[in-house]
C-alpha cells in the first residue's frame, strides 16, 4: 500500500470515527480524545489531517453520501421515490449519514453556514426530476430547480420531527406520507398510477 493509500484510509477512519462520536454527542458534546479512542489512532493523526474540530465536523457533514449506495434504474419520478425511501431507512442505521445530518441542523450553534450538503441532495434530487420531465411525468407547471429544494426541505423536516418521536423508526411511512400529498401536485395522473410507493426496499437499491 502507498503511503497515499496510506493516508486516504487513515482519513476514512478518522472521519468514520468522528462520526460514530458526533451522532451521539452532538458537536459541543463531543471531544477529540473521544475520537481517538473511536478511531484506534492518535491525536497527532487526526491534527495531521484535520486542524480543528470545526474542520472535521465540516468533513463529515459533507462526506454523508459517502457510504450509500444509491438505488439503480432508470432516471426519473421512480427512482427519485426510491431514493428517498433509501435515505429514510440509512438514516436509521448508517452512522456516517446520521452525523452528517445531526451536524447540518446543528451548525450555525459552532459557527458554521455551509449549505453544501443540501444543495447536494437537491442537485441530486434535480436530475432525477429533468429524467422525470423528458418522460413526460410531470405537471407542465412544475420547476424541477423549485421543486428540488422544496423536497430537501420538506425531507429534512420530517426527518427532524421523526428523529424527535421515534429515533427515525416511522420516518420511511412519514416519507410515504410525503408523497402521497406532494405527488398529486407535481405528477401527471398517469406516471401516479405507474409509481410504487412502499416502505420496503426493492433489489433495484445497489
Amino acid at each position: 500500500m502507498s503511503k497515499m493509500e496510506r493516508a486516504a484510509r487513515t482519513r476514512e477512519t478518522i472521519v468514520h470515527a468522528a462520526a460514530v462520536v458526533f451522532e451521539e454527542h452532538g458537536f459541543h458534546g463531543s471531544r477529540l480524545t473521544a475520537i481517538t479512542k473511536q478511531s484506534g489512532l492518535t491525536m497527532g493523526a487526526i491534527y495531521f489531517h484535520f486542524a480543528s474540530k470545526e474542520e472535521l465536523a465540516r468533513a463529515v457533514m459533507n462526506e454523508q453520501a459517502n457510504d450509500l449506495e444509491l438505488p439503480g434504474g432508470v432516471d426519473g419520478l421512480q427512482r427519485l421515490v426510491d431514493i428517498t425511501m433509501y435515505l429514510a431507512d440509512q438514516l436509521r442505521v448508517n452512522a456516517l449519514l446520521r452525523a452528517g445530518v445531526r451536524l447540518a441542523v446543528e451548525q450555525r450553534a459552532f459557527g458554521m453556514r455551509d449549505e453544501t450538503p443540501y444543495v447536494s441532495w437537491a442537485e441530486q434530487f434535480r436530475e432525477q426530476l429533468v429524467a422525470a420531465r423528458a418522460a413526460g411525468d410531470l405537471l407542465p407547471e412544475v420547476d424541477e430547480a423549485d421543486l428540488s429544494l422544496l423536497l430537501v426541505s420538506a425531507y429534512s423536516g420530517t426527518q427532524l420531527v421523526s428523529e424527535l418521536s421515534s429515533g427515525r423508526e416511522d420516518l420511511p411511512e412519514r416519507i410515504l406520507v410525503m408523497w402521497r400529498y406532494l405527488l398529486p401536485g407535481v405528477a401527471t395522473p398517469q406516471a401516479r398510477a405507474r409509481l410504487r410507493l412502499s416502505t420496503e426496499l426493492t433489489d433495484a437499491v445497489g
